[in-house]
């Protein structure tokens, strides 16, 4: 009885219409001025690539994973999270995530060191993307991604934004 429903759960998910995932890229201008940070502390580019899993069941949910190096050599970081495609040709693309970075974890602000003391090595990540599907396989969008941690892990918490463009294509 077990080996049959060891087969039954295997036909079962072979029957399932695979998902694939797609792979993507993106340039992004560091530490931007918006009402959400203490910006212009640190500068270059991000050069972002990562990976966007299929749909997770019968839901818009799709898994991340994504690294982000600064080329001026200041705040790096990786992330993972879930992110939901809304549209088809044009799409909103909201998400939700956990950083690591190798900026400075300080709880305090230090103007003169030139970096941004986040006061924790772990940030939540949200981010918002506003697509457009080229073709089957390749989209393009403009993308904001955030990080803080939004107060919990003490009161100065100067968080960091950063804009960019990003390619997927889809596997």
């Amino acid at each position: 009885m077990k080996h049959l429903m060891i087969f039954a759960l295997a036909a079962a998910a072979m029957a399932a219409p695979v998902q694939a995932g797609e792979v993507f890229g993106g340039l992004y201008v560091h530490d931007v001025d918006t009402p959400l940070t203490i910006s212009g502390v640190e500068g270059g580019a991000d050069v972002q690539v990562g990976y966007r899993g299929g749909r997770i069941g019968h839901t818009p949910l799709q898994p991340y994973a994504f690294g982000a190096i600064n080329t001026a050599g200041e705040t790096s970081y990786a992330a993972v999270g879930l992110s939901a495609r809304f549209g088809r040709q044009v799409y909103i693309r909201p998400g939700v995530g956990i950083a690591i970075h190798n900026g400075s974890a300080r709880n305090f602000e230090d103007p003169t060191n030139g970096k941004i003391d986040f006061g924790s090595r772990v940030l939540f990540e949200p981010e918002l993307g506003l697509g457009f599907q080229v073709n089957s396989r390749l989209s393009v969008e403009a993308s904001w991604v955030h990080m803080s941690h939004a107060q919990l892990f003490g009161r100065q918490n100067p968080g960091i934004d950063n804009l960019g463009v990003r390619l997927n294509l889809g596997l």
